[in-house]
């Protein structure tokens, strides 16, 4: 009596998308990240050479202008320490940010009080209105536009002289011409610190997408060892399951049959001819220099080949084909070949005597599934264990890689049964039937 086709066990479930979109890297070169990153190396030299020509110029100008004869020595001892405290002041502006510009307001106004009036050295109260709006926190930014903004309410009202219309654009005049470069200063750090953090997150991207590519190209390596290992245990396994069974068949036909004998070496030297070229095929991808010739992968077209040799070395192995071949992808054709392969290598290795097995593979072709199952009646669940345990993962994984799902374990009424299913996409109906 002929058995009913295998049915797909469940619904097939789609294949599985395509996981992540193309890959691209972020660009964060160019004249701009050059002279930020030239910056950010060489700025505490540079403070260093701003403060020097800030003391030499300016500083010099404010003693000269702020020490005459008619001053206090008071006058003059605020302005020397305004002409010296404030470049050095200036030299740690990315370090210490907000110590620099309390320093430099402070000085500033101590020789405004003092009676000294506006200096040359007070320029740099501009300076720290930038730096702090660059490096210092959000208060402090705030503070320092509001201390440069008094300050120069202060100098407007302490120049001017006259009283009623005139006094008061003259001061209006003196504020606004002290105050808009503090404005333009604060704009300015606000620009600079913005470009500052589009850099740093543009660099702190492109070092994760380096770290993402390195962890993906080690990942592919995994997968690919995992791949080569995978292969290798099927092609080993299954010649080595024949190579042993036709040398203990050849071994007792010796006595009695020296033809039989023959014939179970020629096809030891056969299967062994077949895993040497496996191997080279396999472990040709990673030589670089294209030596190795490739020859097409197996498939389930090569399943009457792979029966034939198994029923040679003794089980008594049907297949059985149910419906429509259809085409199928490359590796997933190759994915279904190998778990036959597999499981009849079980069948070789854990069913019993070759003489009293009997195994049948069926292929099934559903309208959206593949199935295959192998069942034979040998002791099933009762054989012993070789100890190695990766043959029915192997399948699992093969299966699972796909979408697919395989189930093994011993069958109703004696044996052991692998049932597969990879999912397929729908075949296109016909013209005529849709009619």
């Amino acid at each position: 009596m002929t058995s009913p086709a295998p049915a797909a066990s469940g619904a097939p479930s789609g294949a599985p998308a395509a996981a992540g979109g193309a890959g691209g890297g972020v660009s964060v070169g160019g004249p701009v990240l050059q002279l930020d990153a030239w910056l950010a190396r060489n700025g505490a030299w540079l403070d260093g050479v701003l403060a020097a020509a800030a003391f030499l110029l300016l500083g010099s100008l404010s003693v000269l202008t702020g020490t005459g004869s008619t001053g206090s020595s008071v006058a003059r001892l605020t302005t020397w320490a305004a002409s010296i405290g404030m470049p050095i002041a200036i030299a740690c502006r990315r370090r210490w940010p907000v110590g620099s510009a309390v320093a430099v307001n402070a000085l500033a106004l101590l020789h405004f009080l003092a009676g000294t009036g506006l200096l040359p050295i007070d320029l740099l109260i501009y300076v720290s209105v930038y730096s702090t709006t660059v490096h210092a926190p959000i208060w402090a930014r705030r503070v320092s536009l509001g201390s440069a903004v008094l300050g120069s309410a202060l100098i407007a009202a302490s120049m001017t002289s006259g009283v009623g219309l005139d006094g008061w654009l003259s001061a209006s005049f003196l504020f606004v011409a002290a105050a808009v470069p503090a404005l333009l200063a604060w704009v300015a750090g606000l620009l600079r610190r913005s470009s500052s953090q589009r850099w740093e997150s543009l660099r702190e991207r492109a070092a994760r997408l380096e770290y993402e590519r390195d962890q993906q190209a080690r990942l592919a390596v995994a997968a690919e060892r995992t791949r080569i290992a995978r292969e290798m245990h099927d092609v080993v396994a299954h010649s080595l399951a024949v190579v042993v069974a036709q040398a203990d068949g050849g071994r007792y036909a010796a006595r009695s049959d020296p033809a039989l004998a023959a014939q179970a070496l020629d096809t030891i030297a056969t299967t062994a001819r077949a895993a040497l070229a496996d191997t080279r095929r396999i472990l040709g991808v990673l030589r670089e220099d294209g030596s190795v010739p490739h020859r097409p992968q197996e498939g389930l077209a090569d399943l009457p080949d792979l029966v034939a040799r198994v029923r040679a070395s003794g089980p008594a192995v049907e297949l059985v084909t149910w419906g429509e071949p259809r085409d199928l992808p490359a590796a997933t054709d190759l994915a279904a070949f190998r778990i036959c392969q597999e499981a009849l290598t079980n069948v070789l290795k854990h069913a019993g005597e070759p003489g009293t097995v009997h195994a049948r593979v069926d292929v099934a072709w559903h309208p959206t599934a593949l199935v295959l199952q192998v069942d034979d009646d040998g002791r099933g669940a009762a054989a012993a264990p070789d100890g190695a345990g990766n043959g029915l993962t192997g399948m699992r994984e093969r299966a699972a890689l796909f979408g697919g799902a395989l189930h093994a374990g011993p069958r109703p009424g004696g044996g052991f049964r692998v049932h597969a299913t990879f999912p397929l996409p729908p075949s296109p109906i016909p013209q005529e039937s849709a009619r």
